[in-house]
């Protein structure tokens, strides 16, 4: 494929990029006050529709100008509904607000849009009457962050093709456009780029495998099948900053001499299906896709294709089969999918976090990706840090960064005082690191080490009450759901794995279960066909590993240390601390297992609790009277009064 000319690619692109500065000009420089609102999926979830519902109704009704502007998501998922007012008037500079409910936005928008009054009690991280407004940018957070791929989301309105070329986007096209596609490949091969979807395959010797392979026609496929429970890193890239995704797509089909693409994203993320599909049509009709890109000689259109939320389709072979219409299953390899892939053609897919970085290494060049990182691993990484941690959401952060810094310094640690135990890395068949750990650099070759694997950027994080035991269970259950059943191994191991847990989580668990787990696992590894076998016993080798006592426990012992699988847990009352006439515990319990005792305390009937916790929930805090312990003969017995036989009426 030839480069196409100089001359004709600028002058088209100049006339669309102008068309967008004038936009972003009218509406920075208009002197009214701008509303930036959070409309991703995390913001949607939490209410932003009604906060933006609000705000509109509060404006029209107070009559005030002003601009709402919608955007994808910041990565401040635990502060949703975001909201960030830009007031020229008020003498500062825009104010991040943290969930700003419908009733919040009213309020604002009569006290601070109206009165002058930002009511500074609602700005995230609340500060001191004198102290100074920083940016969102200047937050704790974003300092020991690195933004590559979601430099742009929050910032402009993915819906809106202009905002995104404003920003700079589409320029690394054009700059694609006038190269020789050999020179790009070089490029992405020199930047050390490696597959943000897990495996970690060098992406610049995946396009060079493509072109290399003999095949006259070729196809692109972004694979956004994200299923990892917890992950939603490429669902908010795609809600947030599809063009950026669009235009990789476009760099990489150029490089490798590709005419079509197709974005494989499950259909369980509606919004994420709607934004995308609009920006390929924002796209097509400027000139950007479509015939003649540029008025080039390189013709290229992407179709989008929603999958059925298969978790083994995230494996290329697998997808490249749920696209041609058969059942999602793996084959076996070679030949690779660039080799002969989707209907026979050379087909290189890479993820949608690798295809966002393609951009930024053309801007900026190969040589400033390599410096963010580690040598081995050079860029950043995104992660979807979830469970027992304080600032939940979305990180960016330069491949080396450690463990603790990631947690703690960056997501604010552990909630309520609670001791770290674990995390777990790389989806559902990462590994779970305990805390000797915590100082373990992030990035692609020290994970593998530790036990755990990059994945594509889920993180569970564990606090001192969780059962290691039970969160094995549980992943095990989700991978044995989800094996394709082509592997007797997979299908036939995954689920003895799953049988064993279930025993141990009741309390079930026999003399050489740990031995058992062990080599099953290790078998089940050594023949899977695809990387969910092969990994699915990663969370139970690693848990064993590094907290064998918690699975000596549940075998030998009868006792979940974490108080946490119900089988092995009972709850009861304090006599010494329960109130005389409280009935707070008796009137939240579903199943009335609660009851009074001769002195007018509270006791607990064992044989009728479920140990649904609602006692404890429901006890007072200056009483805190009820106890959960393991196992369940460790209740002290409480004599319940004889029920009260109801008198006869007589006829």
């Amino acid at each position: 494929m030839n480069p196409g000319s100089n001359e004709t690619i600028d002058q088209r692109f100049d006339a669309i990029y102008k068309e967008a500065e004038k936009r972003r000009h009218e509406f920075r420089e208009a002197p009214v006050p701008k509303i930036h609102i959070g409309m991703a999926t995390c913001g949607i979830a939490s209410g932003a529709m009604e906060t933006r519902k609000a705000f509109e109704d509060a404006l029209d009704e107070y009559q005030i100008d002003a601009r709402i502007h919608t955007v994808g998501c910041l990565g401040h998922c635990y502060a949703e509904p975001v909201v960030i007012i830009d007031h020229p008037d008020s003498g500062f500079p825009p104010i991040f607000y943290h969930e700003v409910t419908a009733g919040k936005a009213k309020m604002l928008t009569k006290l601070f849009l109206k009165e002058g009054d930002p009511r500074f009690e609602h700005v995230y991280g609340a500060m001191e009457e004198n102290d100074l407004i920083p940016w969102v940018m200047e937050f704790a957070r974003f300092n020991q962050e690195k933004r590559v791929v979601m430099e742009k989301c929050g910032h402009i309105d993915p819906e809106d093709i202009y905002d995104y070329i404003a920003e700079g986007g589409y320029s690394s096209l054009v700059k694609a456009l006038k190269l020789d596609p050999g020179e790009i490949v070089n490029q992405v091969q020199n930047s050390g780029l490696r597959g943000r979807g897990g495996a970690g395959f060098p992406t610049g010797r995946k396009w060079e495998l493509a072109n290399s392979s003999g095949n006259t026609e070729k196809i692109v496929i972004c694979n956004a099948d994200e299923g990892d429970p917890g992950a939603y890193m490429d669902r908010t890239i795609l809600e947030s900053n599809p063009h950026q995704v669009i235009e990789g797509m476009a760099i990489c089909a150029y490089a490798v001499g590709a005419q079509k693409a197709i974005i494989y994203v499950r259909a369980e993320y509606p919004l994420a299906v709607r934004i995308v599909t609009r920006a390929i049509e924002q796209a097509t009709e400027r000139g950007l896709l479509g015939k003649s890109v540029l008025g080039s000689s390189f013709d290229f259109e992407i179709d989008v294709f929603r999958g059925s939320g298969a978790f083994v389709c995230g494996e290329e072979t697998a997808l490249i089969r749920s696209i041609e219409g058969f059942r999602g299953m793996p084959r076996h390899r070679p030949p690779y999918p660039v080799q002969k892939g989707l209907w026979g053609t050379s087909t290189v897919i890479n993820n949608v976090k690798t295809l966002a970085s393609v951009p930024p290494i053309l801007d900026h060049g190969a040589d400033w990706y390599r410096g963010i990182g580690t040598e081995n691993s050079p860029g950043t990484a995104i992660f979807s840090v979830v469970g027992n941690v304080v600032h939940a959401g979305l990180v960016e952060i330069p491949m080396g960064v450690s463990l603790r810094t990631l947690i703690f310094d960056i997501c604010g640690g552990i909630p309520h005082n609670k001791q770290f135990k674990a995390v777990q890395i790389g989806g559902p068949s990462g590994g779970c690191l305990n805390e000797d750990f915590l100082d373990t650099p992030i990035d692609f070759d020290s994970l593998t080490q530790a036990g755990a694997m990059m994945g594509s950027g889920g993180m569970v994080v564990m606090d001192e009450d969780t059962c290691m035991v039970e969160v094995s269970r549980y992943f095990l259950d989700f991978t044995q759901n989800e094996s394709c059943g082509k592997c007797t191994f997979c299908r036939i191991g995954t689920y003895h794995l799953l049988k064993i847990l279930e025993r141990l989580t009741r309390g079930e668990g026999r003399d050489g279960d740990l031995e058992l787990l062990e080599t099953l696992s290790k078998d089940i590894k050594a023949g899977s066909l695809c990387g969910l076998g092969k990994t699915a016993p990663n969370p139970v080798l690693t848990s064993i590993k590094y907290f064998r006592e918690e699975y000596q426990a549940h075998i030998y012992e009868k006792r979940c240390p974490a108080l946490m699988c119900r089988a092995m847990i009972a709850f009861y009352f304090d006599l010494d601390l329960c109130a005389r006439g409280c009935d707070a515990c008796a009137t939240a319990c579903p199943v009335d297992a609660v009851f009074t005792t001769s002195n007018r305390k509270k006791g607990v009937d064992q044989e009728l609790c479920v140990k649904c916790g609602e006692c404890m929930v429901a006890c007072p805090p200056e009483y805190d009277a009820v106890r959960k312990v393991s196992p369940p003969d460790r209740v002290p017995h409480i004599e319940k009064p004889p029920q009260e036989k109801p008198e006869k009426k007589e006829n």
